[in-house]
């Protein structure tokens, strides 16, 4: 079945280049209404333009499709009200968000400022939720929401030198577990992408042969499966060069080791039992963890 996106309205933060482009502009050509928000920074997130954004509008309307510009800082949540609020006036709904926004201040942690960690964390991370926070009671008023927040390999599993992006990215990952689990009784999906592209935030790490066979047009489509009407919700899906893949967070079955006297060459000893990773399983959500923390611990102190 064909996915379509007729009727529904979508915001997509830093829409101006590279993968929110596309996402933009593949939302409209299935019959979306969107809004390209950008603020129209460079890369590090200096400056501002509304030019990259009106030049989508534009590209959007010269193929038949429905979109406005909008440039508000997603790090400002004055801004980002005024963003949804322009969207309503203009379409009267918000059906979609993906927060795609994003800077790079890349720099080794001792030589990284703290102004440089703000800067990162203020528009990946508070960016997601100002305009997650922004249109979250009008999704849950009109019963239906999609919602996909961006994450990165750097935040999920390392690389040097970006402390301040991986904790930020790494934070999406959080939010959306709390999310996704909050928006289910008013039929709100929420989603994470982990993009590889190349963009703007790419184009001098990645090899010329893979620049050139990583195109955000092969990144998108995982984006608009993510914020369909079928969508699945909690879901960490890595895209890029068309490849795909699935990545959740898992925990190795629990060891009970305690007692009154226990001490960190207990643990030691058995350190390997405790990661051994062929135990490992995902936990739907914190409770279920507990859960088996409290079931482990009561069959070790009954010495079931």
């Amino acid at each position: 079945m064909t996915i379509r996106f007729d009727d529904r309205v979508a915001i997509v933060t830093g829409a101006g280049n590279g993968l929110g482009r596309v996402h933009a502009l593949q939302l409209a050509a299935r019959g979306a209404k969107v809004v390209i928000n950008d603020f129209g920074g460079s890369r590090d997130g200096s400056g501002s333009s509304t030019e990259a954004a009106l030049a989508v509008v534009e590209e959007i309307r010269q193929a038949g499709g429905t979109a406005i510009a909008n440039g508000a800082n997603v790090a400002d949540y004055e801004q980002v009200q005024a963003l949804v609020r322009q969207t309503v006036e203009a379409f009267g709904r918000v059906d979609i968000l993906i927060n795609n926004a994003g800077i790079l201040r890349d720099k080794s942690f001792t030589k990284m400022d703290m102004a440089d960690i703000h800067a990162v964390i203020n528009v990946h991370l508070m960016g997601s939720i100002n305009c997650t926070k922004a249109v979250w009671d009008l999704m849950r008023e009109q019963n239906y929401g999609r919602v996909l927040m961006t994450t990165s390999a750097a935040g999920m599993f390392g690389n040097f030198g970006q402390a301040n992006y991986g904790a930020a990215k790494m934070a999406l990952v959080g939010l959306m577990n709390m999310l996704a689990i909050e928006g289910v009784k008013n039929n709100i999906r929420v989603n994470t992408l982990a993009p590889m592209a190349a963009t703007r935030m790419t184009e001098d790490v990645m090899p010329a042969e893979l620049l050139a066979a990583s195109r955000p047009e092969q990144v998108s489509p995982g984006a608009l499966l993510l914020v369909s009407e079928d969508a699945p919700s909690k879901l960490v899906l890595g895209a890029g060069a068309g490849v795909f893949s699935a990545i959740r967070m898992e925990e190795t079955a629990p060891i009970y080791i305690g007692g009154a006297d226990l001490t960190p060459e207990d643990i030691q000893a058995q350190l390997a039992r405790i990661t051994d990773w062929n135990t490992a399983g995902p936990r739907n959500d914190a409770n279920e963890q507990v859960k088996l923390f409290i079931d482990t611990a009561m069959k070790g102190i009954k010495g079931v």
